[in-house]
């Protein structure tokens, strides 16, 4: 979920700011568009969701070459500003949307008073395949009962950047393991971060038949690309 700032040189306005299980988070404006900052850390904004989209089709492309898009359960890890909902909630294949976040704050800034993320989030909001759940993707994962036909994940800047030091442990073998209990036979996994990280892609490697990156070109300032990673047994 994180991302490097955009090169805009508006004065931010502070929206919101809560103090949570993990830390400070709060809402900024910045010219036209909104930041997520975690204790003082640059997370997301909204000026650019190409990477956060592709996270989702590129995962439901990738069952439809397996047979398995239509009417897929779809898990979001992550609700950010909205992007990947709204992209789930555009196409028509997923039959359930399950969106995990961790933190409140970003949950009512989607869903309560004036919701300005809300319209980030396109018609997911209003989508009854949607659902929205206030929850570690850890803990989640651990105790759910569901199998998920698409795992889409970007909660953190990648493997090798987490936004806190518990989640380092989801790209790990340990991690790995949980997550593909969780992922449905003929299942894909699809993981975002802010740049190529070989030793995740090793242990992708180790436990997938298919093995697909994909580079997203970000703002100069940056030059790195974006990744997303996409995996499955199939």
């Amino acid at each position: 979920m994180v991302r490097m700032s955009t090169p805009y040189a508006d004065t931010p306005e502070l929206l919101d700011r809560r103090e949570g299980p993990f830390g400070e988070v709060a809402l900024r404006r910045r010219g036209p568009h909104f930041e997520i900052i975690a204790n003082g850390t640059f997370l997301m904004d909204t000026s650019d969701g190409r990477s956060e989209r592709l996270l989702v089709s590129a995962a439901l492309d990738a069952l439809d070459a397996l047979d398995g898009a239509r009417g897929a359960h779809l898990l979001i890890g992550g609700l950010g500003v909205g992007f990947s909902l709204a992209e789930a909630a555009q196409d028509r294949r997923p039959g359930r949307i399950t969106v995990v976040e961790r933190e409140r704050a970003i949950i009512d800034w989607h869903t309560r008073d004036e919701a300005p993320l809300a319209p980030f989030a396109g018609d997911g909001h209003g989508d009854a395949r949607a659902e929205i759940v206030h929850a570690d993707l850890l803990d989640h994962l651990r105790t759910t009962g569901d199998r998920y036909d698409a795992l889409c994940l970007d909660i953190d800047n990648g493997p090798d950047w987490t936004v806190t030091d518990s989640n380092d442990s989801l790209y790990s073998d340990t991690g790995l393991d949980l997550l593909g209990r969780a992922l449905a036979d003929g299942g894909v996994l699809a993981v975002w971060s802010a740049a190529h990280s070989p030793a995740f892609e090793a242990r992708l490697r180790d436990r997938f038949a298919r093995i697909e990156v994909i580079e997203v070109p970000v703002h100069v300032e940056r030059g790195v690309p974006d990744v997303v990673y996409l995996s499955s047994r199939g």
